[in-house]
């Protein structure tokens, strides 16, 4: 999994980032806050291993930020020295989904990690169905329906169809949906990426009353998420 690490101790941070890539891990360190958002614009993180004391910016501050931006994604673990009970609640009320008190203990912090990692992001097998509300994705036969109805997608269509699926209520740059569906970043002036999801949302009727939205973050990318379907005539 690819991970953040905000720290602004140059020992503290090179441990993390040490213990995170020997479980075996991607991890970039930032020493601030604002090093982080800024990074955040253009790559997407799993998780993020975040100290409350920066130079810049709280680490409360920056858990409220990417809360409001991205949502429930990537969930964020505080590793803080502050370990007061006020500290701990006024951590987790501000959007954090786990706490840990400082000094770094290897074994915790890779549990820890491993333990937020599964939470939110449920292993299944690469050729089991996806199914979210009346939608059904099938990998192996390469299939999509809607309410039990076959539609009928491109190879493309359905490799990005099936990438948006996985990914659910997870905020998705521009350069790495196109990585992950066509193996390349397309370049800022490609309209590629947005031609095919235009062509998805036509034919898959992604659309509120289906369950689902999908959503276009200006400069940033797309989030794709689980919606309510309204009862109303």
């Amino acid at each position: 999994m690819n991970i953040a690490s905000v720290e602004d101790d140059p020992s503290q941070a090179e441990l993390i980032q040490q213990i995170l890539i020997g479980a075996g891990h991607q991890c970039d360190s930032y020493s601030g806050g604002n090093a982080l958002l800024r990074a955040m614009r253009e790559r997407s993180y799993d998780l993020l291993v975040m100290d409350w004391q920066l130079p810049d910016i709280s680490g409360q501050e920056v858990v409220t930020h990417v809360r409001q931006r991205s949502g429930q994604y990537p969930p964020i673990l505080f590793l803080t020295s502050r370990s007061l009970e006020e500290d701990i609640v006024a951590g987790l009320a501000s959007g954090a989904d786990d706490y840990m008190v400082k000094p770094v203990r290897r074994g915790e912090l890779v549990a820890r990690v491993g333990a937020l990692l599964r939470r939110s992001y449920p292993t299944a097998p690469a050729h089991e169905a996806i199914v979210v509300g009346g939608y059904r994705l099938d990998p192996l036969a390469r299939t999509v329906s809607l309410n039990g109805e076959e539609i009928d997608v491109a190879p493309r269509e359905f490799d990005l169809a099936l990438y948006l699926f996985r990914n659910m209520d997870r905020l998705l740059p521009r350069d790495v949906v196109e990585q992950a569906v066509w193996g390349r970043s397309m370049g800022a002036g490609s309209r590629t990426l947005d031609t095919h999801l235009s062509r998805l949302r036509v034919k898959l009727g992604l659309r509120p009353e289906h369950g689902v939205r999908l959503a276009s973050v200006y400069s940033y990318g797309y989030r794709f998420e689980r919606c309510e379907v309204s009862n109303d005539a």
